[in-house]
């Protein structure tokens, strides 16, 4: 493949940061999608190669719109700004949480993906990859995988993304579109992650594969870290 531009939200930090780190290592541009700015600065000077500050906050219309306007031609994004507000079960949650969780994780994803679509268009070789969890899988779910009906936001919001991620792959015959689960990673996501031993590179490593997809590669597919199937 001849790829040359990459864009990822919530690059500035955990899993985001190590896929811009990993693309760039491997001779792509990258926009590193950060809403805080100077957050974004020492991401890039950290990334190095040809990586570059991209403000943009994913739940913001106007941001993303003039974010858009920056960027003539795209060939991968990598939607992984995501955030957990609480542990809840359905029962103790409220609406708001699941207001904000989706506006970041589900609803962000539209628009941003939306608002680039022309400039992935003018690529030869678009990729769509989505950051997502084995959480929302409902197949692990119900099979205990998974403590029974805990995150009921963030989780719901994933299953949720992972149902878009399969409307845009239909959509877009022309795309590779596809979600990872990435696994338990050592990051800010909650509290047990932060005290996980998944490194973070390793699940970006799987991104990285689904963004360099080959032409015959798979698309509208769910897929783990390590690259075998993950249930719907």
């Amino acid at each position: 493949m001849n790829q040359t531009t990459a864009l990822v939200t919530g690059a500035n930090k955990g899993i985001g940061k190590e896929i811009a780190r990993q693309l760039a290592d491997k001779g792509l541009t990258v926009l590193v999608g950060s809403r805080d700015a100077e957050r974004g600065k020492r991401a890039v000077e950290e990334i190095g190669g040809d990586s570059r500050l991209l403000v943009l906050d994913v739940t913001d219309e106007h941001s993303i719109a003039a974010a858009a306007a920056q960027v003539d031609a795209l060939d991968v994004l990598v939607n992984n700004a995501g955030i957990l507000v609480n542990g809840d079960k359905p029962v103790d949650a409220d609406v708001a949480s699941f207001r904000r969780t989706y506006e970041t994780n589900v609803f962000g994803v539209l628009a941003v993906t939306n608002a680039f679509l022309p400039a992935l268009r003018r690529s030869a070789h678009p990729r769509i990859v989505n950051i997502s969890s084995g959480t929302g899988s409902l197949t692990w779910s119900t099979a205990g995988q998974f403590p029974h009906g805990t995150g009921a936001a963030y989780r719901s919001s994933k299953t949720a993304l992972n149902a878009l991620t399969v409307f845009y792959a239909q959509s877009l015959a022309e795309f590779k579109v596809n979600a990872l689960a990435p696994g338990l990673r050592r990051t800010d996501l909650n509290e047990r992650a932060a005290s996980a031993d998944g490194d973070p590179a390793e699940a970006a490593a799987g991104a990285v594969r689904l963004a360099l997809l080959p032409d015959d590669g798979p698309t509208g597919e769910f897929v783990s870290w390590d690259g075998s199937p993950a249930p719907w």
